[in-house]
């Protein structure tokens, strides 16, 4: 990485693109904080890296776990890039959006005031090309990942005056536990290994928007130009998510 980040903060580090991105930064010399609600699939995900690792389980959505998280570890060692990835793509709406922009917001806020006091760092928030337009297949999730989406993009112009750098995140389908069981066609399916090596080049890049895959980014975007009356009978035959 043309920035190169000495200590890292993951959320939502236990599976999918989150644990791919924790082996991808995994180095040496580099500190980890992987945070997530399950114990023992950090602990499985932490084994495989290298350097110095700490595994918090912590539930994103507790606003006052999350910032004495996210203090402590500053504490230890000033924290370089914080990747707001942790989330879930289905079930009930009110959690899902709990989960997909508050847990988001509660990794980010306490982050802020400590990564201005330093003068330096990087925010990574993980929206979703499903953040462009809603989908009558999963409502819910759309509306989460656009609310990430319009924040990090919010947050970039904001915070780049102060010297802090803001990248919004907005992958297509990877193969993840989340996307396991989604009833509908997957195209240009990719695995978390190579959604982590185009996050991780993005960051470097220090990308305002790391949206990938491109034949699908492309498309999205030219889809949020038509008409609803037009575009939700074809998303409907796929099926419903929710």
């Amino acid at each position: 990485m043309s920035v190169d980040p000495r200590h890292v903060l993951i959320t939502g580090a236990s599976s999918g693109i989150g644990a791919a991105l924790a082996r991808r930064l995994a180095e040496p010399d580099r500190r980890l904080t992987l945070l997530g609600r399950d114990t023992a699939r950090l602990l499985a995900v932490a084994r495989d890296c290298a350097g110095i690792v700490e595994t918090i389980s912590v539930d994103v959505c507790d606003e006052h776990a999350m910032a004495e998280v996210i203090e402590g570890a500053f504490a230890a060692s000033p924290v370089d890039l914080v990747i707001a990835n942790a989330g879930v793509s289905g079930g009930d709406a009110r959690t899902l959006m709990a989960i997909n922009v508050q847990g988001v917001v509660n990794t980010v806020e306490p982050a802020i005031p400590l990564l201005r006091a330093a003068g330096r760092g990087q925010l990574a928030l993980m929206s979703s090309l499903a953040g462009f337009r809603g989908l009558p297949n999963a409502p819910a999730y759309c509306a989460s990942k656009a609310a990430v989406r319009l924040y990090g993009e919010g947050l970039r112009g904001k915070l780049g005056q102060i010297g802090i750098r803001v990248s919004v995140i907005c992958p297509g389908f990877i193969a993840t536990p989340l996307t396991a069981n989604n009833p509908f066609p997957m195209p240009f399916l990719m695995s978390p290994e190579a959604a982590a090596d185009r996050i991780v080049a993005g960051l470097a890049q220090n990308r305002a928007r790391i949206a990938f895959p491109r034949r699908l980014y492309w498309p999205t975007l030219a889809g949020t130009l038509l008409p609803q009356t037009l575009t939700d009978p074809i998303y409907l035959r796929f099926g419903l998510k929710e």
